[in-house]
């Protein structure tokens, strides 16, 4: 599998840069988590995230090894943003290459909910409302 990962500041893009498929993939799956206008029960103008960079780099890329043995892909491409994040952005873009879609989907979905579980990144605040 090849993994990129890559934590920054900065926006990301709307067309991210992808896995590039080899000649045996059959899907190709993308995700973007949206801050969304609504934390709890107010309205928000956005989060903030904050990480410890080098033990959340190596438990991702635990995480995607871990994920690759039970549902094999062939590249991932994860972009997680850092600092404010504003409503509708994205705080997080994942690209998955497989060879079926099921396995594209299921590492992408056991990803997500073990990086909410056992990643360093956190929401360490949110913006006030426009």
């Amino acid at each position: 599998m090849r993994l990129h990962v890559q934590l920054t500041p900065e926006p990301i893009p709307a067309t991210p840069p992808a896995p590039a498929p080899g000649p045996e993939t059959g899907a190709f799956v993308e995700f973007r988590g949206l801050v969304r206008g609504i934390e709890g029960d107010r309205a928000i103008g956005g989060l903030v995230y904050e990480a410890y960079q080098p033990m959340a780099e190596r438990e991702i890329a635990r995480i995607a090894d871990a994920l690759a043995a039970d549902h094999p892909v062939q590249a991932v491409h994860i972009v997680h943003r850092l600092g404010p994040v504003p409503v509708g952005e994205a705080a997080i873009y994942l690209g998955v290459a497989a060879r079926h879609r099921a396995e594209a989907f299921a590492f992408l979905a056991g990803f997500m909910d073990l990086l909410k579980k056992d990643v360093p990144i956190w929401k360490t605040n949110t913006l006030p409302a426009a």
